[in-house]
């Protein structure tokens, strides 16, 4: 079995040009969309990705979900603002 790719202690999974942060169960998950990259070398880089907090409630509407956004120019302030938001929403409610 693969062993789940987690940062600060909660899951990340990928899919095709959006990452998730956080689990499904929880109350909250951050969802972040590369909406943009450049190449560096032979890899690509994302310059503008799209950070959205979330609600995990199937029973709200989807355009309803999303509690804040914002918008980061690298992967690595993406998820650092991520992180920050996430352990803030889990810890207060």
């Amino acid at each position: 079995m693969a062993k789940t790719l987690e940062y600060k202690g909660h899951p990340l999974q990928r899919k095709d040009n959006i990452i998730y942060y956080g689990s499904f169960a929880d109350k909250y998950i951050i969802q972040m969309q590369i909406l943009d990259t450049k190449k560096v070398k032979d890899l690509d880089v994302a310059t503008k990705v799209s950070v959205s907090l979330q609600l995990t409630d199937p029973s709200i509407k989807t355009r309803d979900k999303i509690v804040k956004k914002t918008e980061k120019d690298s992967l690595y302030s993406a998820i650092d603002v991520a992180a920050v938001w996430l352990e803030r929403s889990l810890a207060t409610r």
